[in-house]
């Protein structure tokens, strides 16, 4: 076999750095703004064109298509060429002017091509070099945009970019559910947001059409011709071009992701204090059909499972020793956020009581009034533990220490009378406001509920149902048998002592 002479391999260099300099990478910067131009070409093509006639519109976008290439391109532009393109552009676009024909418009499509070759393309200078020139750009031109949007997900700053939002922009959307699961009011601007809604202005026609136009306008946003084959030593002997930084691997949750999480955090849960100010606090007249107690009821518990999300993510990001701790950004952004996690739970504990006056009390929402309180201090802890520079170990054990506390201060309350007495005191037929009386709630919280249901069965109306004397009766009768050594307690004793207080008409010693 006759190895290939001199000629052949120059021959050959040169084309394989045409087709190299034709894929060459594209910087994210400059690409960014030239996506964006193509985007606002393509916004104002759907305006100009989309379900409407045809006519000085295109002449308008020409117009618009020459500016952005003109600014995409600035730093390779000749003023001399650009200038003589320019000529030959308004030339083009008179007869589209005087009225828009299919020869009009295939002289507008000449002229726009041409002015984009000299203004853009010095190195064709014969009538062959520059027809060869726009028979690639027309051919292969349209394509280009779906092999530079593959190229642009591949770029390092940008997948490294998107890999950054992910984690806030997916904890941003939990946090926006449970808020328009707390507030009515936010629900109301989620629902506007419906896809269905969305889908009223987007068909799968206009997605196609936006399609179309991004890869007609892509050409001349991000103008690249195919280069004349030039000597080979010369390119051989050229620098290598500049290879991309590779690919960085993204730390999760490292400060970048931290400080774009807190930032998006703190505006959603600033909109949510904001509300809160406004409605639950201020008093504001609430919009139309929706009553203080919605309000309120729907708030308490989705709101505390939001603080709790707060909290472990908190206390994931600022692990005593990284990075995040240390940052003087992240940790005033911190305290912030968990300072607005303390304002939501004291809302929270609002609509509780808000809720709990109308309502009744009941032993869940006593549970969850200790719960919040528990919660509030979690998070007054966790900041201590980021001022005091403690280890998550403390945490635990303040966290324990006062779990331990608030049950053992729980162990000696009795709730069975505390919220009978508080449900008949707070009833409409003892203070004119709230609900009725629910009885039958009283009779199951045991006998220790005995002196409330006396004092509701005065409070009612006629004599008391047989069925109710009798209930009565036999947590009465419940009671006695508490009494028996066996099963003797001091609480039982001290309610058998008001029993028989009440029953003689004499105070409880």
């Amino acid at each position: 076999m006759t190895p290939p002479s001199t000629e052949d391999l120059l021959h050959m260099t040169s084309l394989a750095s045409t087709s190299m300099t034709d894929i060459q990478p594209i910087r994210p910067s400059a690409l960014s703004a030239k996506l964006a131009m193509a985007l606002i070409l393509a916004a104002l093509a759907d305006w100009l064109f989309y379900g409407q006639r045809v006519g000085l519109s295109l002449v308008i976008f020409a117009i618009a298509i020459t500016g952005a290439s003109l600014l995409a391109n600035h730093a390779t532009l000749d003023f001399r060429r650009a200038t003589i393109g320019g000529a030959i552009l308004a030339l083009g676009l008179a007869p589209a002017v005087e009225e828009l024909t299919m020869l009009s418009f295939m002289v507008l499509i000449a002229a726009l091509l041409i002015a984009l070759l000299l203004a853009t393309n010095p190195e064709t200078t014969g009538l062959a070099d520059r027809a060869r020139a726009l028979r690639n750009f027309v051919l292969f031109g349209f394509f280009r945009f779906f092999r530079d949007a593959l190229q642009f997900f591949n770029v390092s700053a940008f997948t490294r970019g998107i890999a950054l939002w992910l984690l806030p922009a997916a904890l941003s959307t939990v946090f926006v559910a449970l808020f328009a699961a707390a507030n009515p009011v936010i629900e109301q601007w989620v629902s506007l947001l419906n896809p269905k809604l969305i889908l009223e202005y987007v068909s799968v026609w206009r997605v196609l059409f936006w399609t179309l136009m991004l890869a007609l306008v892509w050409p001349f946003i991000h103008v690249r011709w195919r280069r004349k084959k030039v000597a080979a030593a010369a390119i051989v002997e050229g620098p290598e071009p500049e290879p991309l930084p590779p690919l960085v691997p993204v730390e999760f949750l490292g400060p970048s992701m931290i400080l774009r999480s807190l930032i998006l955090f703190n505006l959603l849960f600033a909109a949510q204090s904001v509300l809160d100010g406004i409605y639950l606090w201020g008093h504001v007249a609430l919009p139309d059909n929706l009553t203080y107690a919605a309000y309120a009821h729907r708030g308490a518990y989705p709101l505390i499972v939001t603080a709790l999300l707060a909290a472990a993510f908190v206390l994931v990001a600022m692990r005593p020793g990284g990075p995040a701790e240390k940052s003087t950004v992240i940790r005033p952004l911190v305290y912030l956020w968990v300072g607005q996690n303390v304002l939501l739970v004291a809302s929270s504990i609002l609509r509780l009581d808000l809720y709990v006056d109308i309502y009744m009390l009941t032993y869940w929402r006593v549970a969850a009034f200790i719960w919040m309180g528990l919660v509030a201090l979690g998070l007054i802890l966790i900041v201590s533990r980021i001022v005091l520079n403690r280890s998550n170990q403390w945490l635990v054990g303040a966290n324990l220490i006062a779990l331990t506390i608030v049950l053992y201060t729980c162990s000696l309350v009795n709730f069975d009378g505390f919220i009978a007495d508080y449900n008949v005191a707070h009833s409409r037929e003892a203070s004119g406001q709230g609900v009725q009386i629910d009885i039958n709630y009283l009779l199951t919280l045991g006998p220790q509920a005995l002196p409330a249901i006396d004092k509701a069965i005065m409070l009612r109306p006629g004599n008391p149902e047989s069925c109710l004397v009798s209930r009565r009766d036999r947590l009465v009768e419940q009671q006695r048998r508490d009494l028996a050594w066996r099963s003797w307690g001091f609480r039982s004793w001290r309610l058998q002592r008001r029993l028989d207080a009440q029953a003689t008409n004499q105070p409880a010693g």
